[in-house]
């Protein structure tokens, strides 16, 4: 059994594991906005940990479901520091349901769907696993400007989630998932033998950029709102989504090389983003 704090410690210590970005974006809020805020990772990183690792994820992401239903009836594993901590976020803030349903079909989609066609298609998927994550934020980050922020959070989490499969392409293609929408593709001749032999070559460089400039015209869409957040959490949102926005430079800086190494912002390079954003 969990007592709160402990539950918060514990999903503290998932998104400091698992995302050094936003950890080191989300650490200056204040204590409780910044606990509400682990505790909604805790459950995100759930969910997608079922889908990535487990041994029957289509079994498992249904069994989670069903918990979720009975987390929102007031029934819940009190053993397991992330619904814990979740309880009590839904305690204090006006939280959305919905967008958490939303986020778990997402993630349903990459047990059905292994490639889109169309960018469309592509934007539909990064909705549900990223920019619901945004919605599901806001009322802890923005309580009284959640409708005035819906259309920046989900165009962040479209941004995010597209600059996410340009850098995870190799490993992508590990779990035989091909993000890249062969609209795309087609139109600037890439074939699907190509990217599974790992070349970078024109097509695929052109792919890759045409694909960033829709993400990079999100960040700029998402940037425009990004100053009606409250003061407290204005700073850690910008943090989040100009450090996000900077891996596509250093995918550029790595001449593309996407297919064997996964590219992070240096922390050099993140301390001269925050210092001039």
């Amino acid at each position: 059994m969990y007592d709160v704090k402990e539950a918060y410690r514990n999903c503290e210590k998932v998104i400091a594991h698992h995302s050094k970005t936003f950890y080191k974006a989300f650490s200056i809020l204040p204590r409780d906005e910044r606990q509400a805020v682990y505790a909604v990772y805790a459950f995100c990183r759930t969910v997608d940990d079922i889908v990535d690792e487990g041994e029957n994820p289509a079994t498992e992401l249904a069994v989670f479901t069903s918990e979720f239903e009975h987390f929102l009836s007031g029934v819940y594993d009190a053993s397991n520091p992330m619904w814990v901590a979740l309880h009590d976020v839904f305690r204090r803030y006006e939280m959305d349901e919905q967008h958490f349903r939303e986020m778990i079909k997402g993630q349903e989609m990459d047990i059905t769907i292994n490639c889109y066609e169309t960018v469309n298609q592509l934007l539909n998927y990064c909705y549900h696993v990223a920019s619901t994550v945004g919605l599901m934020l806001l009322p802890i980050l923005a309580p009284k400007k959640v409708a005035a922020l819906k259309d920046g959070a989900i165009a962040l989490g479209l941004a995010m989630q597209v600059t996410n499969i340009l850098r995870d392409i190799g490993e992508d293609l590990g779990r035989d998932r091909i993000y890249l929408p062969h609209d795309v593709m087609k139109a600037h001749g890439l074939t699907e033998k190509s990217l599974w032999s790992g070349k970078v070559d024109v097509p695929f460089v052109e792919v890759w950029e045409h694909l960033a400039k829709e993400a990079e015209g999100f960040y700029q869409e998402a940037f425009q709102t990004l100053n009606e957040y409250p003061i407290y959490s204005r700073i850690p949102v910008k943090s989040a989504a100009y450090l996000y926005r900077e891996i596509l430079t250093a995918v550029r800086s790595k001449k593309y090389h996407v297919f064997h190494k996964k590219h992070f912002v240096t922390n050099q390079m993140k301390q001269r983003i925050l210092v001039n954003m």
